[in-house]
């Protein structure tokens, strides 16, 4: 599992990294969480529904977080 720790510690920096120089990319902050969250699904063999589950609260989160500071981005998703 070491690979694959290594590929979600890479995936994690890289996300932070895009969303500090792009803030306003939504698209590509969702496109990293889907990739980490599926990183994720993989290392802790979540089923399917959890991975799902997964996806929806990281992507509410964000959401949350994201309308405050980017409502010009994110609209009126709060």
């Amino acid at each position: 599992m070491g690979g694959l720790d290594d590929e979600i510690a890479v995936l994690r920096v890289k996300l932070r990294t895009a969303i500090e120089e792009n803030p306003q990319d939504v698209k590509l902050m969702f496109k990293g969480l889907e990739l980490l969250v599926k990183a994720l699904a993989a290392r802790y063999r979540l089923s399917q529904q959890a991975e799902g589950e997964l996806s929806e609260r990281v992507e509410a989160v964000l959401r949350d977080l994201g309308a405050p500071l980017y409502p010009e981005v994110f609209g009126d998703a709060a």
